[in-house]
């Protein structure tokens, strides 16, 4: 495990192929219920260059109008699928928060050319909440930075399998994606790189 004083964690490598592979047959459901979608920034209508999904009752999605989250798909106006049992167990186990996430935002990385500029997750309420990120396929290459958009930046490798946790202040760190080592993974049939995270989005009720 590789942490911090202001609470991010990475733990390289956590998940074994096995527990990989299970993820991957995960997703690949959820996909045929709610399918991968390609969004469009606001204002520009500038395509992202990774395509998105969610699971559970909320899921992030952006358009021209604003980056917000929806109770039903944007296509199929059908509700997302349920978070996956095997993910809010590793939610409860590597999160010290006492709810349960609402969302599990999948990113589909593709290839070359697939990446996520620095940004922070900031459309939630529940800004108390840490955010768990779970990596399968290729290696990215992740950018760090703070709570200012101008402060320094670190990168480093993420790994198949790898997990990071963003907690306490590191919750509104600025982060990215700069690129994938295509080929450095052979988990995923056709190459590229899942990143799921699990977020939870309203307060919880006292």
């Amino acid at each position: 495990m590789i942490a911090d004083a202001e609470g991010f964690r990475l733990l390289p490598d956590h998940l074994d192929r096995a527990g990989q592979q299970e993820l991957v047959a995960l997703v690949g459901a959820l996909a045929q219920e709610a399918p991968f979608t390609r969004y469009v920034m606001p204002r520009t209508g500038r395509p992202f260059s990774i395509d998105m999904t969610n699971a559970g009752s909320q899921g992030w999605i952006a358009d021209r109008q604003s980056y917000r989250y929806s109770l039903v798909h944007p296509v199929t106006g059908r509700p997302w699928p349920a978070i996956p049992p095997a993910l809010l167990d590793l939610w409860r186990a590597l999160t010290d928060y006492p709810h349960d996430p609402e969302c599990c935002l999948i990113n589909h990385y593709r290839g070359e050319g697939a990446r996520l500029s620095l940004h922070r997750d900031e459309d939630e309420e529940a800004m108390d909440a840490p955010i768990l990120n779970i990596s399968l396929g290729d290696t990215a290459i992740f950018r760090l930075g703070g709570l200012r958009r101008n402060d320094p930046t670190r990168s480093f490798p993420v790994t198949s399998g790898s997990i990071m946790v963003f907690a306490g202040p590191a919750r509104l760190y600025y982060h990215g994606v700069d690129r994938l080592r295509v080929g450095s993974s052979r988990l995923l049939p056709d190459g590229g790189r899942l990143n799921l995270t699990l977020r939870r989005v309203t307060r919880p009720t006292p």
